[in-house]
């Protein structure tokens, strides 16, 4: 189990609970301590074993999360996703300072007192979810179906989305009803595709029916929709002449506005001279931004191609030099670094990195021919990836730091 439990939701333990968590671990080993705290009566109260005293039970459970973490051999021993549950063990269960464990694994003190508090986060995470739950009254038929419930139970799931190509088929579906009323809605796209983190069944929801309102208010005639990106924001403009009963009339009920405030849209909308009226929705664009650094003008230019679609920029960087100057400057999601470069190489550029406190939490995937991942990881990489690399390969290991 390598993913962050507490980014599961909302609904993790508090930090209360946690720093109860990062005291019994402190106390393993002495159950009359153990006995006495709060969570020895707070968790495993159901146990099988009634033989167990509460203090087993709680230690127990302890070391039982603590096994949860453990990423399987596969994983290497110094790997960024296998370094929580290491520092766990080496500082609570074999006993070492938090400097020994960050000596054993090759990384400094500060980037292990950060694991070690992942670690704990995950291990309360865990034994969070074992608590007795408690009794909860069933909800009624009225209360399962209202919006409210249908909003909470909604989850978002996003992904790189074509804004462009969301709104010719959200005309397409109101195509005939604005036949029907004698309504033609003119689009304004761009030929690109503009390309935003967003959930696209929720977001053509949103279009689809504010478009549809917008023709159920609208005068016959022309329904102007421009579509336009500039900088990180993309906006989403509807102009058009209300009939003269839909002057009080929103262009977005409620529930359409709760959708898109769901997606991170903010939607406003104003009157116009002459009786006109526009609806703006405006989209923050989530476009991480990967720096690579490499001396192959050609691998630099493949890492775009394979990136193309996902609503990544890249950025190159020839030299080690240019490569430290732009990631102290722009500070991007995630830096892909070869090794074999002139003047400056890989192996320094990673040391300047994380002893330069503006880079020191950018996640540094090492992309080299010379095939040494322990070093790259004892440097402070995040991950190592051999070359010749595929598409597949560096798309997976995005994913896996969460950047795409």
């Amino acid at each position: 189990m390598t993913e962050d439990l507490r980014e599961r939701g909302n609904d993790g333990p508090p930090e209360t609970f946690i720093k109860q968590v990062k005291d019994v671990l402190a106390h393993l080993y002495d159950f009359l301590y153990l006995q006495r705290h709060p969570l020895a009566k707070e968790i495993g109260v159901a146990s099988e074993n009634n033989s167990e005293t509460a203090d087993q039970r709680l230690r127990r459970e302890l070391i039982s999360a603590i096994e949860n973490l453990n990423p399987g051999r596969g994983v290497p021993f110094r790997t960024p996703h296998a370094r929580p549950y290491n520092l766990l063990l080496l500082h609570y269960v074999e006993g070492m300072t938090v400097q020994q464990a960050a000596r054993e694994l090759g990384v400094s003190r500060r980037q292990a007192h950060r694991d070690l508090r992942r670690g704990e986060e995950n291990v309360a995470a865990i034994l969070w979810t074992r608590r007795p739950a408690p009794a909860v009254e069933k909800p009624r038929a009225s209360q399962l179906s209202s919006i409210q419930a249908e909003m909470d139970r909604l989850e978002a799931h996003s992904g790189p989305t074509d804004v462009s190509l969301l709104l010719r088929r959200a005309q397409e579906a109101v195509g005939r009803m604005a036949s029907q009323r004698a309504v033609h809605v003119q689009l304004d796209i761009p030929q690109d595709p503009i390309l935003v983190s967003t959930d696209p069944v929720i977001a053509r929801q949103v279009l689809v029916n504010t478009l549809s309102m917008v023709i159920g208010q609208a005068q016959p005639g022309i329904v102007h929709i421009a579509l336009s990106a500039k900088k990180e924001l993309v906006s989403i403009t509807v102009h058009y002449r209300p009939e003269p009963g839909a002057a009080d009339i929103f262009a977005t009920n409620r529930i359409i506005t709760q959708l898109a405030h769901r997606l991170g849209w903010a939607v406003k909308q104003t009157d116009q001279p002459k009786g006109t009226r526009t609806a703006d929705m405006q989209i923050a664009i989530h476009c991480p931004t990967v720096l690579v650094i490499d001396d192959n003008e050609g691998l630099v230019a493949l890492l775009e191609d394979y990136l193309t679609g996902h609503a990544c920029r890249v950025i190159p960087a020839l030299s080690g030099h240019e490569g430290l100057q732009l990631a102290q400057e722009m500070l991007p999601n995630a830096i892909v670094l070869d090794v074999m470069m002139p003047k400056m190489d890989g192996w320094e550029l990673l040391q300047r990195l994380r002893n330069h406190s503006y880079t020191a939490d950018i996640p540094v995937i090492i992309c080299s021919v010379i095939n040494n991942p322990d070093l790259a990881y004892s440097l402070g990489a995040s991950l190592f990836l051999p070359k010749p690399v595929s598409r597949d390969d560096v798309l997976n290991a995005l994913r896996q730091l969460k950047i795409v």
